[in-house]
């Protein structure tokens, strides 16, 4: 991956795979998790995909500690570690393949200034949302 790099390419410590959908306690982008969630909840998936995403949950819920913030609903989100990355990709990418089977576009956000970070482990940091998020038109210079 590119952040992966050892000759002094990007070196990005953290990453977020993310949708369009806002989720509202956050005004963030939902991670792929809550996306899933939702589609196997709506009824949207069929049986088989809801059975490939609760076994993935289930395998990363073992292997992730659940943060305090997450179990409280608090406005927070989560991002993977970039230096523990390579096992929890591969069982995310089935996670990917369902989102693209449902026609629900992700996103792969990678930085090294997530945020005010409120609880650590081995694999994840989880930094509160952004409350004052400021939207701005762009006006496109004129270029000659």
């Amino acid at each position: 991956m590119l952040f992966m790099d050892q000759s002094g390419m990007i070196n990005l410590k953290y990453f977020r795979l993310q949708g369009k959908e806002f989720a509202a306690n956050t005004k963030a982008p939902k991670g792929i998790f809550s996306m899933l969630r939702k589609l196997a909840a709506d009824g949207i998936m069929v049986e088989e995909d809801v059975g490939l995403f609760k076994e993935i949950d289930s395998w990363i819920a073992e292997i992730l500690p659940w943060p305090p913030q997450c179990q409280k609903k608090e406005k927070v989100i989560c991002y993977f570690k970039t230096d523990n990355s390579q096992m929890m990709m591969k069982m995310i990418k089935p996670l990917l393949w369902l989102l693209d089977r449902y026609k629900k576009p992700y996103f792969m956000v990678s930085t090294n200034s997530p945020g005010e970070i409120v609880y650590e482990d081995d694999y994840q940091v989880v930094v509160k949302a952004g409350e004052n998020l400021v939207f701005e038109d762009y006006d496109w210079p004129n270029i000659k």
